[in-house]
């Protein structure tokens, strides 16, 4: 929850800017940070009438992508949503003048309702767990059934080529993140184990799952959605910094992240695994073919094995990338999060897990028959 300002703000600063620009938020204000938020760092704001609110904003100093902390496109997003059947927050100001308090925010409505961050939901009953499961799939569905034109947001991304487009965007962030050097040693953040294989495979047109276009998210998990105080439901998305338009199995194969990786010694080793998923382990826990099930009945598409498992092991490998933009901002000083050392440390051994995927895929693709090898 919120606690200590790890990074601090001018609050006079802020409270003028509101007070002229957004009158409904009453000043002076109450300020403090949420622990999470891994690259934006993430304010509550108390009014004097009991009120709650939470800014997004920027992180401070020199930033190694142009493309992440985009609070400009959060904001863009969850405004058009305000108006759809997807649960958002409610948006109140975006202000892209760094001289307010340092760099660019938007404020939005807080949501009362409960984080969980591990996925598997602990105290609860388990019927109220598989119906938050099976909200949190349905959530997913519904967003990605949302035409982008339908809300003015038809140019919010590129129509087709989305995973190449990724390719693409990961190799220049990971150059960068690579080069960050510890401002105590000095030594590199380096290069992710097996990265140009990992690479050379995703790029193969032959064994790309069908192109498709929708609403991403972009981090969709269950940590990024808040359930209802005492119902099993969705009644919030968070963290939107990654959204855009692309393709949907994106968003599905990070939020059945978890399942991926239940199964795996090498996760267990590395600490990547959660065994509250291995099968049977966890009363009420839905399985990865239920998840998919429901996902399937709510979108109105549905994945092929092989084409679900390609979108499985391309979402370990961006999750490397994640983990050593984290490792990257670590070493500059410049996590927003408490936890960012113990992510810092994650990302050779992901980058490992994610290698030894890309293999189960190509054994996968080798042994489906005939037909399928010869397509591809």
């Amino acid at each position: 929850m919120a606690g200590r300002i790890r990074q601090p703000i001018d609050i006079k600063s802020l409270e003028t800017y509101l007070n002229a620009n957004v009158p409904d938020i009453k000043t002076p204000l109450d300020v403090k940070q949420f622990g999470y938020g891994q690259s934006n760092p993430t304010y509550l704001l108390k009014s004097p009438d009991g009120s709650q609110y939470v800014m997004r904003k920027k992180p401070p100093g020199k930033l190694l992508s142009k493309t992440a902390h985009q609070v400009d496109r959060e904001y863009r997003i969850l405004h058009a949503l305000e108006h759809t059947d997807v649960p958002v927050p409610k948006t109140y100001c975006l202000c892209e003048d760094d001289s307010v308090v340092g760099t660019a925010f938007y404020v939005m409505s807080f949501l009362d309702g409960r984080i969980f961050e591990d996925p598997a939901l602990p105290d609860v009953t388990p019927e109220d767990r598989r119906n938050m499961w099976h909200s949190a799939v349905t959530t997913l569905a519904k967003f990605h059934r949302v035409d982008p034109k339908s809300v003015g947001l038809e140019k919010f991304g590129r129509q087709g080529g989305f995973y190449n487009r990724q390719l693409k965007t990961f190799a220049t962030i990971s150059e960068s993140q690579a080069q960050a050097r510890d401002k105590d040693t000095n030594e590199p953040v380096g290069m992710i184990p097996h990265y140009d294989e990992m690479v050379s495979f995703f790029k193969d047109a032959r064994s790309q799952p069908k192109d498709r276009s929708t609403f991403v998210h972009g981090d969709y998990k269950i940590d990024n959605v808040v359930f209802h105080k005492t119902e099993p439901r969705v009644i919030g998305i968070l963290d939107w910094e990654m959204s855009t338009i692309g393709h949907p199995l994106s968003d599905l194969t990070n939020l059945m992240g978890p399942y991926t990786t239940a199964s795996s010694e090498r996760a267990r080793t590395a600490g990547r695994a959660n065994p509250a998923f291995v099968e049977g382990a966890t009363p009420g826990l839905p399985s990865q073919e239920e998840c998919k099930k429901w996902y399937a009945e709510t979108a109105g598409w549905e994945y092929p094995a092989r084409e679900f498992t390609w979108g499985e092991a391309f979402n370990i490998y961006r999750g490397s990338v994640i983990m050593q933009g984290i490792a990257a901002r670590f070493a500059q000083r410049q996590a927003s999060s408490e936890k960012a050392g113990e992510y810092a440390a994650q990302m050779k051994p992901y980058g490992e897990l994610g290698w030894e995927l890309v293999q189960d895929c190509k054994r996968l693709i080798e042994g489906s028959g005939s037909g399928e090898k010869a397509r591809l």
